[in-house]
């Protein structure tokens, strides 16, 4: 009976919707996060009559056929691309992007990655790094005697001293933006990497080419909609609920026909 492997397969889309929702729930707080989805399509068709067979001698054709379903695939877990609000911090190295973009990052291995969580920190050697230690691009370097930092929106970043009256422009943050944000590969840490569905980076100053600006003293809030992974968890276990009584009532059937005399 097609019937249970059928609901087996709805089983298992339900309970890969449930892993995506509770990984977006555990993101509540996560700076920058977006909210994933999980998408599904059908499987294959069993073709017992094709649509449009010749049913009789005169030329009458079936109109619509009879095509059993086979069940259900899961065909993506995609990014729902949206801006979570904007959080006050106070701080001189926290960066909200306000609108698209990322921030550019080097890891260890030397590769770029990508990010929208603008928590920054300042190493050892004064350099602006990520909250794991990796360097944004370009390296920006804070002198030991620096009083104060200021991000301007189009993100050049100046020092103040206590020595000084004018301050000292230390350089300028860029962003990188991607023909298809959704096909960046996450790989945790809030960090990204180009693929070939993302397309190259479109790197450039804050502001042009359709790019955000930058919020000094801001962080973005994870864009997660608690009330909507709610309603969806529940649709979500409702729905491999029913996929399990699919399955007892076929293994009940089964069982009557096995007791035919």
């Amino acid at each position: 009976m097609r019937a249970l492997s059928i609901a087996a397969t709805g089983m298992s889309a339900q309970a890969m919707r449930v892993e995506v929702i509770s990984n977006n729930l555990a993101n509540m707080s996560t700076t920058g996060y977006n909210a994933r989805r999980a998408e599904f399509a059908d499987l294959h068709y069993q073709q017992v009559t094709r649509a449009g067979t010749i049913n009789a001698a005169d030329g009458t054709v079936v109109p619509t056929g009879v095509q059993l379903g086979l069940g259900v695939r899961p065909s993506s877990v995609t990014v729902l691309v949206a801006q979570g609000s904007l959080a006050a911090t106070g701080g001189d190295l926290d960066l909200a992007i306000d609108g698209n973009g990322h921030l550019e990052v080097r890891l260890p291995s030397g590769l770029p990655a990508y990010t929208r969580d603008g928590g920054l920190k300042r190493s050892a050697d004064g350099l602006i790094v990520t909250s794991d230690g990796y360097p944004v691009v370009p390296e920006i370097t804070i002198p030991d005697d620096a009083r104060s930092l200021s991000v301007s929106a189009d993100g050049e970043v100046y020092a103040y001293f206590n020595d000084r009256v004018e301050p000292e422009l230390l350089g300028q943050f860029t962003l990188a933006t991607f023909s298809n944000v959704k096909g960046l590969e996450a790989t945790g840490s809030n960090l990204f990497l180009e693929t070939a569905a993302s397309g190259p980076p479109l790197v450039s100053v804050p502001g042009v080419d359709g790019l955000g600006t930058l919020r000094q003293g801001y962080l973005e809030d994870s864009a997660v909609d608690a009330v909507k992974e709610l309603t969806d968890l529940i649709e979500a276990q409702r729905g491999y609920e029913l996929n399990a009584k699919v399955i007892a009532a076929a293994d009940q059937m089964l069982g009557a026909t096995t007791q035919i005399r």
